[in-house]
C-alpha cells in the first residue's frame, strides 16, 4: 500500500499528537478528529510545510490499514494505548 485510503482519515483522529499543528496549537488527544481533516476525510496540509513530523512519518501499510476504515481506526488505537507513556 503506497497511497492512503479513500475516505479513511483514520490515522488524523485515532493518534495523539503532541507537537503544534494548524488549528491545534497544543496538539490533539487520541479518537478526536484533526482540525485539518477535510469533511472528505483528507488532510489539507499534505505535503505542506506545517504538516507535522509525526504524520509525515506514519506512511499506510497494509499492517496499518487493514481491509477497511474500521480495521485501521482498531490497529491505530490499540498502538496509542500500547505505547501510552503512562502505561
Amino acid at each position: 500500500m503506497t497511497e492512503c485510503r479513500a475516505g479513511c482519515g483514520a490515522c488524523c483522529i485515532a493518534p495523539s499528537i503532541t507537537s503544534p499543528l494548524p488549528g491545534m496549537s497544543a496538539g490533539k488527544p487520541a479518537g478526536v478528529s484533526c482540525a485539518q481533516l477535510t469533511a472528505d476525510n483528507r488532510c489539507a496540509v499534505f505535503g505542506r510545510a506545517e504538516r507535522p513530523a509525526f504524520c509525515a512519518g506514519l506512511k499506510p501499510a497494509p499492517e496499518m490499514c487493514g481491509e477497511n476504515r474500521s480495521d485501521a481506526l482498531a490497529w491505530l488505537a490499540r498502538l496509542e494505548q500500547l505505547t501510552r507513556p503512562d502505561r
